[in-house]
């Protein structure tokens, strides 16, 4: 991460200003609102699961297989977790199937997010829509990453929900593949993770179900 990409740090020792924790306030209270935004994925009990809760396991994931990546930045892969979704608190998630090349899912998830994050001294707001750029552009070795983590934690949810009847399994199998390139943990992993998809294509039990 370079100077530019995060706000400065406070002399030691120096208190914080009231502004500063007014604003940083106030968004956390506006990001609450990721807790309500739905996803089409249902969780394995049948509701559908939120976008916070998908940014949850998406965290856990690159945690979990950290020691596969090698040298990156590791703080900086969380935070891209954390940031790539943060738009969605005000526009709302829109599933793979339903876009189409006329809506500008990026420019309008953008701008949501730099409405999100007017709270914000200007050093933070920078930092975050720098994060979610980096992520959207997939310019860092680490936001490939997490663009690749991102698409199979989708589907691995997918095949763990409890999904409608109609539910297409079938997009699935080539939904993100191009973001497989990545690491060659992701290819191996997508192997596994297609395994349950076509299974569930078949009309199999979902994916760590008691078959």
């Amino acid at each position: 991460m370079t100077p530019s990409d995060c706000s400065p740090l406070p002399p030691p020792g120096a208190e914080p200003s009231a502004e500063r924790l007014r604003g940083g306030l106030a968004f956390i209270q506006r990001a609450e609102r990721l807790k309500d935004t739905l996803r089409s994925a249902h969780t394995s009990g049948g509701r559908r699961e939120s976008t916070a809760e998908h940014t949850w396991r998406l965290c856990l994931m690159a945690m979990v297989f950290e020691r596969e990546f090698g040298a990156v930045d590791v703080a900086r892969l969380l935070k891209l977790c954390v940031v790539h979704d943060l738009g969605e608190a005000i526009g709302g998630d829109i599933p793979a199937v339903a876009q189409t090349p006329a809506h500008d899912k990026s420019a309008r998830e953008r701008a949501d997010l730099e409405t999100l994050l007017a709270p914000l001294d200007a050093g933070l707001r920078a930092e975050f829509l720098a994060l979610w750029d980096d992520y959207e552009h997939a310019r860092t070795p680490e936001a490939r990453l997490v663009k690749g983590l991102d698409k199979l934690e989708t589907l691995i949810q997918h095949n763990q929900g409890r999904n409608p009847p109609d539910f297409d399994y079938a997009f699935n199998l080539g939904y993100g593949r191009k973001y497989m390139a990545a690491h060659p943990l992701f290819e191996a992993l997508r192997a596994l993770v297609d395994r349950d998809t076509q299974r569930r294509a078949d009309g199999g039990p979902a994916a760590g179900a008691s078959a």
